[in-house]
């Protein structure tokens, strides 16, 4: 296929605000999870809650991926300079990276109660730059990474015929899912050496690539079913019958096979709505949904501090696991989360110079 006919049946016409702003809300609801899954025994009522919860958010990042594939592997844009891809972009990454280590250094500082000493201040500044100054900052260095091979894949992309890219998209899909599912079941470790193309970089190349495939409604909602039910069962076998492999998390994994044909059933759904999805044509959530979509980023780094903020009782009250079920109270810290995270960094957005740090 000519470089020209791949141009002229990929033109994006995605819900990109959609897939932003669920994604986002994904991932908060995620991290409420994981503080109910902390926090309750296994096998406790409460503490199957949030395997459910947190079953249901496994799709977050994912989603913010093959978005990503999909705008940014696109032929059209194989001609842009490398140079001025990676500049504009780690610029922007960079500036929000170097900016909200500050700010969580000094959250981790006031909320652990560490004294504020030149040693402790020096090795959280080394700890920041190679590991993160906080969990969720490892996503900026796999967007980073995505980000340096992005200008590879867009010549991959268009000129490879589709066999080779569905070639690619099997030896991942093998390497990061099957190979690790069958050594949990016989117990035989497969060289990893074997497998070079790993990671992320299958979620990313399948962004652009289903744009091709057309499915019915029916095999992709069957699809998300199958892998939520199957994420569920998986915990439930990990924990149980077969707690004495000590892999209980396995199935939570971004890159096992249940959590990747969720993530990719869930994708294609929303693709199905594109441009003209439910509220794009409402005034106001339409606006709501662009303002989350347009501060996904900031969204993404800041929303820790709000979650930890009502664990910890300083907005005058405490919202966690422990004072209300979490059956309400997972859904409930999510929204409000997400909303106040977007008011206040939107309120950061009128400050010229934070405009510019925060992403």
């Amino acid at each position: 296929m000519e470089k020209s006919d791949l141009e002229s049946n990929n033109r994006i016409n995605l819900p990109v605000d959609l897939i932003r702003t669920l994604a986002i809300f994904l991932v908060i609801m995620l991290h409420a999870s994981n503080a109910t899954l902390a926090l309750f025994p296994v096998s406790s009522s409460d503490w199957w809650t949030g395997v459910v919860y947190k079953s249901l958010a496994l799709s977050c990042v994912p989603l913010f991926i093959l978005l990503s594939g999909a705008l940014l592997l696109q032929p059209a844009k194989l001609n842009e300079p490398i140079r001025v891809f990676l500049k504009k972009r780690l610029s922007r990454i960079g500036l929000a990276f170097a900016f909200w280590s500050a700010i969580y250094t000094a959250w981790a500082f006031y909320t652990l109660h560490v004294p504020v000493t030149l040693s402790n201040v020096y090795q959280s500044i080394l700890k920041d730059l190679f590991t993160g100054a906080y969990y969720q900052f490892w996503f900026l260095y796999l967007i980073v990474g995505l980000y340096l091979i992005t200008p590879i894949l867009r010549v991959i992309i268009a000129f490879g015929s589709p066999k080779i890219i569905r070639y690619l998209i099997l030896i991942w899909f093998l390497g990061v899912a099957i190979v690790p599912l069958t050594q949990l079941a016989s117990g035989y470790i497969l060289n990893s050496t074997v497998f070079v193309i790993g990671g992320w970089v299958g979620y990313f190349v399948l962004g652009t690539y289903l744009q091709r495939i057309k499915l019915r409604q029916t095999i992709l909602y069957g699809l998300l079913v199958l892998g939520f039910i199957w994420t569920i069962f998986g915990v439930w076998l990990m924990n149980y019958p077969l707690s004495s492999i000590n892999q209980k998390f396995f199935f939570f994994d971004y890159l096992t096979a249940n959590v990747i044909i969720g993530s990719v059933a869930l994708f294609m759904i929303l693709m199905k709505f594109r441009s003209d999805w439910p509220g794009s044509n409402h005034k106001n959530i339409s606006r709501i949904a662009k303002a989350i979509s347009k501060n996904t980023l900031p969204i993404f780094l800041f929303h820790v501090i709000i979650l930890e903020s009502f664990e910890r009782g300083f907005f005058g009250f405490t919202l966690s696991p422990a004072t209300l079920n979490p059956v309400l109270e997972i859904p409930l810290i999510a929204v409000l989360t997400l909303f106040i995270s977007v008011g206040l960094v939107l309120l950061m957005r009128k400050v010229p110079i934070l405009k510019k740090l925060i992403g």
